[in-house]
């Protein structure tokens, strides 16, 4: 029995550089900001904030996984050659699924951003994190080819359906779902996790911040027992 091909990695976080390649090494790290994204992120996201908006957000990006691997499926185009030593050709490469990933991400953080939905300081910070997801998304996409994962057409199937994807899941999510957002808070399985909807406070950093200050001064100032 030939046993290297009987077995098969798991790839989320097994990517290659050439050895003593410094800017190969720091774009391997890059190529895994989606997977601490979606781990770290949205993970936490949901154990710590409970937001309908955050929830959504995720089911679009697991629901854009899926189209994504539903193409890489039916199209079946290998990825360039470099995949031998990449121990990558058991996988196909079109479109590239980390573009995809991080493009929707970014078109949905700055759609997000230009309805006013989250934690905003004011119009020059979200122009700032709205640059950074984009930079993010952009080196992202050049790792994927400079690591010889995908080709330059691959990557940037990947970014145009991210985008649309992106922009289509907000669509749904804040103009047809958005009003059950109300129901789905007040179900019994909505008041079991205690999921929120904020996206109606403007500042929602400011509110809970003199929520919390005020929640503490009621506690100190309340009656005390003899």
């Amino acid at each position: 029995m030939d046993l290297p091909h009987q077995l098969k990695a798991v790839t989320l976080t097994h990517v290659r550089y050439r050895r003593g390649d410094q800017l190969g090494h720091f774009l391997a790290w890059i190529s895994l900001v989606p997977v601490f994204i979606s781990l770290g992120g949205f993970v936490s996201h949901f154990l710590f904030r409970r937001e309908l908006q955050g929830i959504f957000f995720g089911v679009g990006l697991v629901i854009s996984q899926f189209i994504n691997e539903f193409i890489k499926t039916t199209v079946e185009q290998a990825r360039p050659e470099t995949c031998a030593l990449l121990e990558a050709c058991d996988s196909h490469g079109w479109p590239s699924s980390h573009s995809q990933f991080m493009f929707f991400f970014a078109t949905y953080f700055s759609l997000m951003g230009c309805k006013g939905i989250g934690f905003w300081f004011g119009l020059r910070s979200r122009w700032i994190l709205n640059l950074l997801h984009w930079c993010l998304a952009v080196v992202t996409m050049y790792s994927r080819v400079y690591l010889g994962y995908h080709t330059v057409v691959q990557v940037f199937a990947g970014a145009a359906l991210g985008v649309v994807v992106g922009g289509s899941w907000f669509w749904v999510v804040n103009s047809v779902l958005y009003r059950y957002f109300e129901v789905i808070e007040e179900s019994a399985l909505g008041r079991m996790l205690c999921v929120k909807d904020t996206s109606h406070i403007p500042d929602v950093l400011k509110f809970e911040y003199d929520n919390a200050r005020a929640a503490r001064k009621n506690m100190e100032g309340g009656p005390k027992s003899d």
